[in-house]
């Protein structure tokens, strides 16, 4: 099972109710709200989603592979039961590249460098990287009873996965993998299922900074 159906489950059913209007998108998606980086289903469960930039392991010496190996099956043994490992393959964005490139042009004294930015530029431009393709790293794991939060509640609940996520990124980072912390959590987590749910959308219209707050002041739930 992957990401989108953990999430989304096997096919998408709608649901009556809940102040949504009919054949919306509020109708069909089986997402209550996100706090503090968790994601609460209309079926109360509660998502941990972590981002994790990868390593190439066989750049590493042999005693490092081995450390980096022992040490991830480490965290193995004392990770959630329901443990998922998500990657996603995305056409590169060059967007951010070429833009760089061009405030070097524009800095840049000498008129031979120039124009090999200018020439760099022209080649992203006519599709010559149109072929690039990036990786996204993702664990994955849900609250488990066995987890045993302080209490019962909502919050007791998403302390508690953060403080598995807190565990994740000890470990990890002995593997020389870090996990990204975002500034904004939940907008992370919007951006990311705004992205699993439009694939070809997302690569051309990005949502803005401060969206998630945007959002929850439309639908009425702002504090």
């Amino acid at each position: 099972m992957n990401l989108k159906e953990l999430i989304f489950g096997g096919s998408v059913k709608t649901a009556s109710g809940g102040g949504a209007y009919r054949d919306s998108i509020q109708a069909w998606l089986p997402i209550k709200n996100i706090i503090s980086g968790v994601v609460i289903t209309r079926d109360n469960r509660f998502i941990k989603i972590l981002e994790v930039l990868p390593v190439n392991i066989y750049l590493k010496s042999p005693n490092d592979r081995q450390n980096i190996i022992s040490s991830y099956a480490a965290y193995l043994k004392i990770a959630p039961d329901n443990l998922q490992l998500e990657a996603r393959t995305l056409p590169a964005d060059t967007a951010d590249y070429v833009e760089r490139m061009k405030k070097c042009a524009e800095t840049e004294a000498n008129e031979s460098c120039r124009e090999m930015i200018q020439d760099n530029i022209r080649e992203i431009g006519q599709g010559v990287a149109s072929d690039a393709i990036r990786h996204r790293f993702f664990l994955i794991f849900q609250y488990e009873a066995h987890m045993k939060s302080k209490g019962n509640s909502v919050a007791a609940i998403i302390q508690r996965l953060n403080e598995e996520a807190d565990t994740a990124r000890r470990y990890l980072d002995i593997c020389e993998l870090e996990v990204l912390e975002p500034r904004y959590s939940d907008d992370f987590i919007l951006k990311l299922l705004y992205e699993i749910i439009n694939k070809r959308t997302s690569l051309r219209v990005k949502l803005p900074e401060g969206v998630f707050d945007m959002t929850t002041a439309v639908h009425g739930i702002f504090e």
